[in-house]
């Protein structure tokens, strides 16, 4: 069966999807903005040398921990959230290198947030040295 198409005029069959139909765009964000930004990388980068480009929990043992030095996949963690905290998104005390599962686990609460700013504060007390 046939239909009429709103987007181009034509006649189309219902399952075809029309190429006049619009895209929808994801709406960028301040936080998109502010992860493509220089500072950021930079942060980022400063934020994996302190802390040795080692994922903090994994060099710790905690939480499920499989090996003790992972350096593959890490990601710098917000640890107050940048929604929650925007004026704390480039403070050292806030950011920390974790694997990707435990960056999971952090960012959904399996690993206390106490826990992970003790381990940064700790941290930048050591690279200030």
């Amino acid at each position: 069966m046939k239909k009429s198409c709103s987007y181009c005029g034509r006649i189309h069959e219902r399952s075809h999807t029309c190429s006049s139909k619009p895209k929808k765009v994801k709406q960028v964000t301040y936080i998109d903005r502010f992860r493509r930004a220089r500072a950021w990388r930079n942060k980022s980068l400063y934020i994996r040398e302190r802390d040795s480009n080692l994922c903090q929990i994994c060099l710790r043992m905690r939480y499920n921990t499989t090996q003790q030095y992972t350096f593959d996949g890490l990601e710098v963690h917000h640890i107050q959230a940048l929604a929650q905290a925007w004026d704390r998104r480039l403070d050292d005390d806030n950011l920390l290198t974790l694997c990707r599962d435990h960056h999971e686990q952090a960012e959904s609460g399996e690993i206390p947030q106490w826990e992970l700013e003790a381990i940064a504060h700790e941290n930048n007390e050591k690279y200030k040295l």
